[in-house]
């Protein structure tokens, strides 16, 4: 981990960094502020260490900066100082300070305060890498605008009303509806392995193009799963398998690709797939207008112990304000939106983006 130790003290910069080096970190210094924002900007450090009593630019002044800036990904600040007492550390954190070590400090407690920054910072890097290879699969399709951000919104809503279910209230917690949040990004992931010619196909596919769209529910559970396999405690990797591969399967066990039914989908696919259909309803596409959220509505409620768990259905019908209110934050274009008949019933309809019978 590459840290920049910020210090106007030559001596204490000394200590600082050898200490530092002592623990295995790749260190930078800087002796004022404004020094320190030049290291920042070339985005190599994301852990500072910043002395409080600093002449110019004081420590307090520097993290509100580098919070004002948002300097590429997030900074994480430990001020280091002789002040202490509640009130200092509430100054140090209102101006956006992460943590607060008091000098002199001991080697082993900077030693822990730098693994709970790597910890954080670990958890920035794993949420942008996953959202980042989503957005592998959806760059193919350019149609598909900001799906993969209402898709996550939907499903967070989703959750966070099953939650007060007792009947999920084992299951679905905070960190459920977070793990859900990550990963329903990742449920189109196997259309990376569709050939282009099906997956950007402007009109009605044939049976045997609708068969190869439909395993990209397989590859993307196949390649999820073996990393999942060489990494067993990253528990959100088996939350996004399960999604990619069961979101399109149908709570009365006629979807794919295992016909499973009612309980055996996994909640997470049982939700993803409510999620996944009324954004395809409400979005345009080529070969579709948009769909007013009220025929979106009518399509799910029609769909309740078929093709959607009820208890996903009902949660949909206690946050329809919120899925309307998403809809239009993250909206694709400004067109105006036309109610429409029912608008799936045969294989082929719709061809890619958020399938709803097809892909």
């Amino acid at each position: 981990m590459r840290i920049l130790a910020v210090e106007d003290n030559q001596l204490e910069a000394d200590i600082l960094r050898n200490a530092l080096h002592a623990m295995g970190h790749e260190t930078a210094a800087a002796y004022n502020g404004r020094d320190a924002l030049d290291f920042l900007r070339t985005g190599t450090y994301q852990i500072v260490i910043s002395d409080w009593e600093m002449p110019g630019m004081s420590g307090l002044d520097l993290c509100r900066e580098i919070r004002r800036r948002q300097l590429g990904s997030y900074t994480y600040v430990i001020l280091l100082t002789c002040r202490t007492g509640t009130p200092h550390v509430v100054a140090g954190m209102d101006a956006g300070a992460d943590d607060y070590i008091s000098k002199p400090f001991h080697p082993r407690e900077l030693e822990s305060r730098i693994r709970a920054a790597e910890r954080l910072l670990a958890l920035e890097s794993r949420d942008l890498t996953i959202f980042a290879l989503a957005k592998l699969a959806e760059v193919r399709d350019p149609e598909t605008g900001w799906h993969l951000e209402r898709m996550r919104e939907y499903c967070r809503v989703l959750a966070e009303e099953l939650a007060r279910c007792p009947k999920y209230e084992a299951v679905v917690d905070g960190n459920y509806v977070q793990m859900l949040y990550l990963t329903s990004p990742l449920h189109d992931i196997g259309k990376v392995g569709i050939e282009d010619r099906i997956l950007l196909k402007k009109g009605r596919l044939t049976p045997d193009e609708f068969d190869a769209m439909k395993m990209h529910t397989v590859l993307g559970g196949q390649a999820l799963d073996s990393v999942a396999r060489h990494y067993p405690d990253a528990y959100y990797l088996r939350t996004a398998c399960d999604i990619a591969l069961t979101h399109h399967e149908k709570y009365d066990g006629s979807g794919y690709p295992n016909g499973l039914a009612g309980d055996e989908i996994p909640l997470s696919g049982r939700i993803v797939a409510l999620a996944d259909v009324y954004d395809a309803l409400t979005s345009k596409r080529v070969y579709k207008p948009a769909y007013s959220h009220e025929t979106a509505k009518a399509t799910i409620l029609d769909g309740r112990g078929s093709h959607f768990d009820p208890d996903v259905v009902d949660a949909f019908l206690s946050r329809e304000g919120d899925f309307r209110e998403i809809h239009h934050s993250f909206a694709d274009t400004a067109a105006p939106v036309v109610p429409c008949a029912m608008p799936y019933s045969r294989p082929g309809r719709v061809r890619c983006g958020s399938p709803l019978t097809t892909a």
